[in-house]
């Protein structure tokens, strides 16, 4: 497929893969786990102060096990349940082969504010790894326990948790009028779906401004492609394009403060900057061939991009400031949609091989490529902000899902919808 191609499959895949006929929140499965996961107990956390009948504990419990890196003890194995460490006895967790323990209490001491202690606990060594206390209101609860899940992933594994992000993709139904699409932002386990925008022209291409409180994508809701921003908060959009032609792929900078996009307003589709604030145009490309999907690397000064201009899809390296191109993968006739781990040496892409096409991991340094993916038409991937997954889209059994990977391809686990279609996963970065 040449670029051409790729363009106007990107504008139209909505409509080939989009044919569910319902839709629901994302549900999570774990197809493939650590080899040697690590066995932790969480202690209930009992709720004696919200109004909420929320199983916080259940939340921990669910976000670690989803990570693949961890097997959780059942409760009803349990011998005890202790909210506190006074009250461990450590040869009952040791008989249950527990690795660690997680206890917390929680307890209100001011309106609307619910608090929670908690404690992890090395069970081998009968240490205290640490305490911590998390706060917030009844309408936190998904957050604490998140909250939660972050604190304990990072100590066991040194790297930071990722279960206080979100996700944003696109998701379109079949109705008796014609296909109706939607844009959705929920929690990186699929929960508190909350839809963004819904049109009967195709959305795609959503991506994060860097402080994780806006989005920009592309709609055709004008009844040609436009490129919009989004307050998450107040839902206030801004129309930031109008250009006849290809307008698409935004991507933020790092500091927020430009979009780099793709525009055929002068005939060819080129990667261009704009200032977001004076809405001024930069063009950063000049060649015949098509050039698309622009993805910043982490200084901010260089951008990575993919083009057609050595006669198929490959991935270039742009530098701002000098406009001094740099094509990076060889391997293969087909890799695009970089987008790349915060490490700036991982990029995640999309490969062809023997006709299918795989997600991939390129190593900037060592230029090796890795497939990660064995279903033949994977497409979108998106990396977590802590460099550890990545999601993506794929088809199975005839239907467009999500899927994530870590990025030495031990864990896997898809996020189907409950029905329906869903496509161009977004990861957030971390809310801070």
């Amino acid at each position: 497929m040449g670029l051409c191609g790729l363009v106007w499959r990107r504008i139209f895949i909505v409509l080939i893969f989009f044919c569910g006929s319902a839709w629901g929140e994302l549900v999570i499965k774990v197809t493939k786990g650590n080899d040697s996961p690590t066995k932790i107990a969480i202690s209930p956390i009992i709720n004696t102060t919200s109004t909420e009948p929320f199983d916080i504990g259940r939340l921990v419990e669910n976000d670690l096990q989803r990570s693949g890196f961890f097997i959780t003890t059942p409760r009803e194995d349990m011998l005890s349940f202790p909210s506190m460490v006074k009250d461990v006895y450590f040869r009952d967790w040791r008989l249950l082969g527990s690795d660690y323990l997680v206890v917390g209490k929680m307890s209100s001491e001011e309106f609307d504010k619910i608090d929670i202690e908690f404690s992890l606990l090395s069970v081998a060594s009968k240490e205290v790894i640490f305490r911590h206390k998390v706060s917030g209101s009844d309408s936190q609860l998904r957050d604490l326990g998140h909250a939660i899940s972050d604190k304990v992933y990072h100590a066991i594994t040194g790297i930071r948790g990722i279960f206080s992000t979100r996700v944003a993709y696109v998701t379109a139904v079949r109705e008796a009028d014609g296909m109706t699409y939607r844009l959705h932002v929920a929690d990186a386990d699929g929960a508190r779906e909350k839809l963004m925008l819904r049109s009967n022209e195709p959305i795609m291409s959503p991506s994060w401004s860097p402080d994780a409180k806006k989005l920009a994508y592309v709609s055709f809701e004008t009844g040609r492609p436009a490129i919009y921003t989004q307050n998450l908060a107040t839902a206030a959009r801004e129309q930031i394009t109008n250009f006849g032609g290809l307008n698409g792929a935004p991507a933020w900078s790092p500091d927020g403060n430009e979009l780099a996009l793709v525009l055929s307003k002068d005939g060819n589709p080129e990667i261009y900057l704009m200032a977001l604030e004076s809405k001024k145009l930069t063009r950063l490309t000049h060649h015949f061939s098509i050039d698309t999907e622009p993805a910043w690397m982490p200084d901010g000064k260089n951008l990575l991009f993919t083009s057609d201009r050595g006669g198929e899809p490959q991935i270039y390296k742009l530098n701002i400031a000098t406009t001094a191109i740099e094509r990076l993968t060889f391997e293969g006739n087909y890799n695009a949609r970089g987008s790349l781990a915060p490490d700036g040496r991982t990029l995640a892409m999309v490969h062809r091989k023997s006709g299918a096409f795989h997600i991939a991991a390129f190593d900037l340094q060592t230029r090796r490529i890795r497939e990660l993916t064995t279903t033949t038409l994977d497409e979108s991937p998106s990396v977590a902000p802590n460099g550890a997954m990545l999601m993506y889209a794929m088809k199975q059994e005839g239907r467009g899902m999500l899927a994530a990977v870590s990025l030495d391809a031990g864990v896997k686990y898809i996020l189907p919808a409950r029905s329906g279609d869903v496509r161009e996963p977004a990861w957030s970065p971390f809310v801070r």
